[in-house]
């Protein structure tokens, strides 16, 4: 009997001119940059949120500064003013009180946040996100029960925030709405609603604590999962290298099996001997 080699040595790849393989080694050098440019944008997104999370931190871990040092009417918050915690005095204007519809508490229960002006010494006004409350009034046209806020001359302590809009919340803007109510925290909105000069921006409240705990102060912001996407990043590059492989055990594993079948087809076609 002839050996594998004499058999199947001539043209032994030429299989790799077939439809199929052409496809198949086509798809493959196709993958291969795009998992490498998969891996380079999570790097990108893995930069993007380290650099978040450390802005967060140290606006959290900064000291308190009074709010008219980060923000003025018409004022629109920074990136790097964002979460920063700011002070200020004066009182809370109940009566042109608001709540924020389809916001939700650290248990993802939908209810309202209370935004409530607070009217400064000088006369300008500082919208405070003084929390959530959960939506038990009879109806949602209804203004819900509100627990009122401490009365007179406060000091208010919160976390500085731009304000909302419909492009960076995916909130849409509803119009219509019962009265006393809004979808988004839009210190412009508020400027003509109140017809006063209003801070930039607004504050989450973080002090003084209600009594009670109602309503129910809005969490700190978590961090990112940066390392998820060092992972991702790894794990793409890690598959662009074995695509190559991959291809490379195919076509060996493809030869050995017509290499076989082609000695199986020569021992078949052998004359019996006599």
């Amino acid at each position: 009997m002839r050996p594998t080699t004499e058999l199947y040595g001539r043209g032994v790849y030429r299989f790799l001119l077939s439809r199929q393989w052409v496809i198949l080694t086509l798809v493959s050098l196709l993958l291969i940059p795009t998992m490498i440019r998969l891996g380079f944008w999570q790097m990108h997104r893995y930069d993007e949120r380290t650099a978040r999370n450390q802005l967060v931190s140290d606006a959290l871990t900064a000291a308190a500064v009074p709010v008219e040092k980060l923000t003025t009417p018409g004022h629109a918050v920074t990136r790097d003013e964002r979460y920063r915690s700011v002070t200020a005095t004066g009182s809370f204007d109940t009566e042109r009180e608001v709540v924020v519809r389809r916001r939700v508490n650290a248990d993802e229960t939908v209810g309202f946040h209370v935004l409530t002006p607070f009217v400064l010494t000088d006369g300008k006004v500082l919208l405070v996100d003084r929390g959530w409350i959960p939506a038990d009034a009879p109806s949602q046209t209804s203004f819900p029960e509100v627990p009122a806020p401490p009365a007179g001359r406060i000091t208010v302590t919160g976390r500085l925030m731009p304000d909302e809009t419909t492009a960076a919340s995916g909130i849409k803007d509803l119009k219509g709405l019962p009265d006393r109510q809004v979808m988004l925290i839009n210190s412009e909105q508020e400027a003509r609603r109140l017809g006063a000069q209003v801070l930039g921006g607004y504050i989450a409240q973080t002090a003084p604590e209600p009594k009670g705990d109602s309503p129910e102060l809005v969490g700190r912001p978590g961090s990112e999962d940066a390392a998820l996407n060092y992972a991702y990043a790894i794990q793409w590059w890690l598959f662009s290298v074995g695509v190559p492989v991959g291809w490379v055990i195919l076509v060996r594993r493809e030869t050995r099996d017509r290499a076989q079948a082609a000695v199986r087809e020569a021992e078949q076609a052998e004359p019996a001997t006599v």
